[in-house]
């Protein structure tokens, strides 16, 4: 492969992935300012950032680190937190096994964003699949990367009040759920997480709805798969006509 077929990848793929930068750098940011409030040096969130790479995953990391939390507790939060990236791989195995080497980072590499756009996006002509896949991972990992760095820092040098910043996320989810509802097609999954969610939350309240909700839409959309895909399908046509 010629290092040239890299450089037009990465041209080809930057225009799509400049949404995707402005969205990480704050949250990014927001998520390096949360992690220095611990007292950590904004190095280890950088290294963090490198090395897990998970935006909601990174967020729920930071309340870990306090007192009491047990190991068993980590592990199943953060495998709850991150079970859709199941889902996200295997829609994209065929795609990923043509990749060769590089099939294990775009695996790493693969978030809601990456996805949506992996998903979304055709590959320009002249420009090889893999290497236009793994410019759109590279780029938006790099984006994450620079926002914690960004937001470790300024925490680190500008004193000021953090509380509250931990939303960015969750805005950031309510703005991809809108405007994939307003995109239409596709809305029983979307339909299924409201319900399970504010059932869950009347059910379990405030502060232990969350891992039931999440459990209740995984059943709900692995056994439902094909009446959904198929009604899915009924949409689009709906909307074409």
């Amino acid at each position: 492969m010629k290092k040239g077929g890299y450089k037009k990848a990465f041209r080809a793929a930057f225009p799509y992935t400049i949404p995707v930068l402005t969205g990480y750098l704050f949250i990014g940011t927001a998520f390096g300012v949360m992690f220095q409030e611990k007292g950590y040096h904004f190095l280890w969130a950088v290294l963090m950032s490198c090395v897990v790479y998970a935006g909601s995953g990174q967020y729920l990391a930071v309340n870990f680190f306090s007192p009491g939390v047990g190991f068993l507790d980590v592990i199943f939060m953060t495998f709850m937190v991150n079970v859709r990236h199941i889902f996200y791989g295997l829609s994209l195995l065929e795609r990923f096994g043509r990749a060769g080497k590089k099939r294990a980072y775009l695996i790493f590499s693969l978030t809601d964003e990456t996805y949506s756009l992996l998903c979304t996006t055709n590959v320009p002509e002249g420009v090889q699949e893999d290497k236009f896949l793994f410019a759109i991972a590279f780029l938006d990992h790099l984006y994450w990367i620079l926002g914690s760095a960004i937001g470790a820092v300024a925490g680190a040098v500008i004193p000021f009040n953090a509380k509250g910043i931990d939303f960015a996320m969750t805005a950031l989810f309510i703005v991809i759920f809108t405007e994939q509802w307003l995109a239409g097609g596709k809305r029983i999954p979307a339909v299924i997480g409201v319900a399970s969610a504010v059932t869950f939350r009347i059910l379990c309240g405030g502060d232990n709805f969350v891992l039931p909700s999440m459990i209740c839409i995984m059943l709900c959309l692995v056994s439902g798969r094909r009446s959904i895909g198929k009604n899915n399908g009924r949409e689009e046509d709906t909307h074409a006509a």
